[in-house]
């Protein structure tokens, strides 16, 4: 498993906005969605491509398209929903499907309510977006949903981790698949419920509001 923190400015000082109890929703959601912009360029590194031949209005050039078939966004409902428009932004041909996925607050397991992604997987670049990485329970639960399907590269991108949840997903996935992870930030732990640690709240309920 390969994990990338971006170290930018931009990327700290958007999350250090992130982190602050003071900010509204509206402005968390647009930070949020500036921020998965940012890490998706760390995110798609790798993505597949094919040489094209486009005619400028002076002569021939030569460049790069997305290759078929197209890369995959996943958004783990209802958080990383607030990621995926900074996301197709930058990948606008990705195609997206779902996962909806509910942390129980007394085993800290997830559990799956929904789901919309394609039958088979096969060669598809998936990319996983979620903003916490606090357990790794969701994030290896997702990851076991595009396997099953025949998927075997896989990127998450997340705001934060702790250690504890980039540690579960390592043993989770060793020797299965060819998984990626990138972050804002690795902070410093899990509290005794499960939550990140100094973190920067329910990104849920911060994103839109208690339901």
């Amino acid at each position: 498993m390969r994990v990338h923190v971006a170290d930018h400015p931009l990327v700290t000082h958007k999350l250090t906005v992130l982190r602050d109890e003071r900010t509204p929703a509206p402005t968390f959601r647009a930070l949020a969605e500036e921020l998965v912009t940012l890490l998706a360029y760390e995110a798609t590194r790798g993505v597949r491509t094919q040489e094209v031949t486009v005619r400028t209005p002076v002569a021939e050039a030569r460049g790069l398209a997305i290759a078929d078939p197209k890369p995959l966004v996943v958004p783990i409902l209802r958080a990383g929903l607030g990621m995926l428009e900074g996301m197709v932004k930058l990948v606008p041909t990705a195609e997206v499907g779902f996962l909806g996925m509910v942390r129980n607050e007394e085993t800290l397991q997830p559990e799956t309510y929904a789901e919309r992604l394609p039958e088979d997987l096969s060669d598809r670049q998936c990319f996983v977006i979620d903003p916490m990485l606090a357990t790794g329970g969701s994030l290896i639960a997702a990851i076991d949903f595009l396997l099953a399907r025949g998927a075997r590269d896989v990127t998450a991108v997340c705001l934060i981790a702790s250690p504890e949840g980039l540690a579960a997903v390592e043993r989770a996935m060793e020797g299965r698949a060819d998984v990626s992870i990138v972050l804002g930030a690795v902070d410093e732990k899990l509290n005794e419920v499960g939550y990140i640690v100094p973190g920067l709240g329910d990104a849920g309920d911060r994103l839109y509001g208690l339901v």
